[in-house]
């Protein structure tokens, strides 16, 4: 979960690289957070730990932007967009935080890996982009292959097993708002803001919640693992969606795109390791097809871009 260039501009041109080895590191660090989500005791409710997300953010990156002067106090007109992309990017932890309680962890990253195919879709409907039969196909496919790793899960874990993808429609959303707000606003800003955002709505929910006596609601006093897990999950959530964002900042997205599948290969060697979680072979094949799919697509797109780009003058 990344975001566009500020000013695509301000990267140098010879920052392919430097860009792909960000990529790798998103790919590393973004599946420890997602074990420090699932190892966090289940008396801490899935809000808790989706507020110690954005709530570590906010302290980190709020004061990085202000002393870096990366970025303007947001208006009132920008407060309203980062609270769209908080709520979004909020429901989608939460569902995913949520699935990693029953589902292991290369799993859920599977299912949840069909958001760059909604995201051509949303694409085409609400930015007007073009999308040929192609591109739909391979969309179609790729969810097939999610479809493949669904229904076990389905069949043993019954509803819970939709909630990645309820996570990649949230994250299609909020990428679609990326998208417009990245071209004027620094990442670390635009993450700092929208986690303050997120905040704003996520605080008041766990003060009403308390004492409450709902499970999934009502905040705990941390102690013990439970204080290290949550300051991981925060911890590791920043920096690897720093990554990301400096990541498109440096190097062309359809360039750094296909590396994110490396998540998927990283997020089974962690549960393997941490949980003893290892996908089965129905599993594995699809991931194969998703993957397969989706560099399909990324490929596509860069030929595209490269027959509109202008020719040099002779």
């Amino acid at each position: 979960m990344g975001q566009s260039a500020a000013d695509p501009q301000a990267a140098p041109r010879d920052g392919t690289v430097a860009g792909i080895l960000c990529v790798v590191a998103f790919t590393l660090t973004a599946p420890v957070m997602d074990a420090f989500a699932k190892a966090t005791p289940e008396e801490v409710p899935v809000l808790q730990i989706v507020a110690a997300r954005f709530g570590v953010q906010v302290a980190v990156l709020v004061p990085l932007a202000l002393v870096l002067g990366l970025g303007r106090w947001p208006s009132l007109a920008d407060w309203g967009q980062h609270l769209a992309r908080g709520l979004l990017l909020m429901a989608g932890t939460a569902l995913f935080f949520t699935a990693l309680r029953f589902m292991p962890i290369a799993n859920a990253i599977a299912i949840f890996f069909v958001e760059p195919f909604i995201l051509t879709l949303l694409g085409a409907v609400l930015l007007g982009e073009e999308v040929g039969r192609r591109r739909i196909i391979a969309c179609a496919v790729g969810f097939g292959g999610a479809l493949l790793v669904i229904q076990p899960s389905f069949d043993e874990l019954g509803a819970v097993a939709l909630l990645p993808l309820g996570t990649a429609v949230c994250l299609a959303f909020y990428m679609v708002m990326t998208r417009h707000m990245a071209q004027r606003i620094h990442p670390i800003a635009m993450q700092g803001w929208t986690a303050t955002a997120a905040c704003a709505a996520l605080f008041p929910a766990l003060w009403a919640f308390e004492g409450s006596g709902v499970a999934a609601l009502d905040p705990v006093r941390p102690t013990g693992l439970a204080v290290w897990t949550l300051l991981g999950v925060g911890v590791m959530a920043t920096v690897a969606h720093l990554f990301l964002s400096f990541a498109l900042r440096l190097a062309p997205a359809a360039t750094i795109a296909p590396l994110q599948y490396l998540e998927i290969v990283a997020a089974a060697a962690i549960g393997y390791w941490i949980f003893g979680d290892f996908p089965d072979l129905l599993t594995w094949t699809g991931v194969a097809v998703i993957v397969a799919s989706g560099l399909y697509v990324f490929a596509r797109e860069r030929q595209l871009s490269l027959r509109r780009r202008p020719l040099p003058p002779t």
